[in-house]
């Protein structure tokens, strides 16, 4: 049995077709007739580049150096280590936790301002960005939107 091509929709109208269009300020795409079908596809921008275990390797590298940075007669020295730990388990993970990057980020502002920055530099290392691009659009989005960015 073979397929047929279902038959057009009948209107009740067997005038032949005549459109009189008239547009002003169009910014998008006008369809006209009967009967028609719009698609649209829309892509995403660039796919990120895949970060490599060298990269991984670097920036696990740039997180222990910080830990060594901790002063060790600092009163939360423990605290601010287990807070590092935190942070690269957040930032390394298939699904980085901004809300934990966020947490740690703003207990070094209050408790450790020194290492702030070295922190908020982890935070917004090249190589945790592409880690948080690579886990989605929506988390890059809220990314963006609590560490700025674009």
């Amino acid at each position: 049995m073979a397929a047929r091509p279902a038959p057009e929709p009948d209107d009740g109208d067997d005038r032949p077709d005549h459109y009189d269009v008239r547009t002003h300020a169009v910014s998008g795409q006008v369809i006209v007739g009967r009967h028609n079908t719009v698609s649209q596809t829309t892509v995403g921008g660039p796919t990120p580049e895949p970060v490599t275990d060298g990269e991984l390797a670097a920036l696990r590298a740039e997180f222990s150096r910080l830990r060594d940075l901790v002063p060790g007669n600092e009163p939360n020295a423990e605290r601010a280590r287990e807070l590092l730990d935190e942070l690269e388990e957040s930032a390394t993970s298939a699904e980085p936790d901004l809300s934990t990057m966020e947490y740690v980020l703003r207990w070094f502002r209050r408790s450790l301002p020194a290492l702030a920055g070295a922190v908020s530099s982890l935070v917004l290392h090249p190589v945790t960005g592409r880690l948080v691009e690579a886990a989605g659009d929506t988390l890059a989005d809220d990314f963006r939107r609590r560490f700025g960015g674009e």
